[in-house]
């Protein structure tokens, strides 16, 4: 099996170094990491590493085009598994492995940090993101008979043949519920991993207008509308 470790990275000077060297340190994958037009000093960061690639939007075009383009880079590149994680601290990489076997026999692997089995002492969730997390969570899987308990974490390992399968456009945050949904119709197989609950930044922002709850939550049903209106179900 041949991975490849994906980290779409947005302004992270703060924490790419240690993330970049505890995902080294617990995977020999080969590591892409997709610069979502950053301006602060993580690309003067990552020119001190070597063997890693690096994709570069001159301009931010978001979460979602970020793994889009990784996830193209993988099939391109005939990887076997893509692994995601972000570069914020709020995921730990010594979890890759246990990721990449489990991946061995679903398509996706995805980290949950609301799991009954959530190790450790978990950091409280900003009230509105967990309200709205097991709203859209439960709608998922209403939709689409899978059992998800975290609809939205971002650390998940894919089988790079069930992304390929996917018609994938969704540039922002709300790409998860397109892969999601998809992923139903095609029939692939799904899990989760229990994950540390980690919130480095509480206060974190949403871009593009979606630092509002309730327009987050517009923006996300409107997807989920659209997506089923693409395969001829009205959500």
């Amino acid at each position: 099996m041949r991975p490849l470790i994906i980290m779409p990275l947005y302004n992270e000077e703060a924490t790419l170094a240690r993330v970049l060297d505890e995902v080294r340190r617990h995977t020999s994958a080969e590591i892409l990491v997709v610069d979502d037009g950053s301006t602060d000093d993580s690309a003067s960061i990552l020119a001190g590493y070597r063997g890693i690639e690096v994709l570069t939007h001159a301009r931010n075009e978001g979460y979602g085009q970020s793994l889009i383009d990784g996830f193209r880079y993988a099939a391109d590149r005939r990887f076997d598994v893509a692994v995601t994680i972000d570069c914020d601290l709020q995921h730990e990489p010594r979890m890759i492995p246990r990721f990449l076997e489990a991946a061995r026999e679903f398509d996706i692997v995805s980290g949950s940090r609301y799991h009954p089995d959530t190790p450790g002492a978990a950091d409280e969730a900003p009230p509105d993101r967990r309200q709205l997390n097991a709203e859209i969570t439960r709608i998922v899987n209403e939709l689409t008979g899978y059992r998800l308990t975290d609809a939205w974490c971002g650390f998940k390992a894919y089988r790079v043949g069930g992304l390929a399968r996917m018609r994938l456009d969704e540039r922002s945050y709300g790409l998860p519920l397109q892969v999601w949904l998809q992923a139903a119709r095609f029939g692939l197989r799904v899990t989760e991993i229990p994950v540390p609950r980690i919130y480095k930044n509480p206060n974190r922002r949403f871009w593009g207008g979606l630092d509002d709850p309730a327009a987050r939550r517009t923006y996300y049903l409107s997807i989920i509308d659209r997506e089923m209106s693409r395969s001829g179900v009205r959500s």
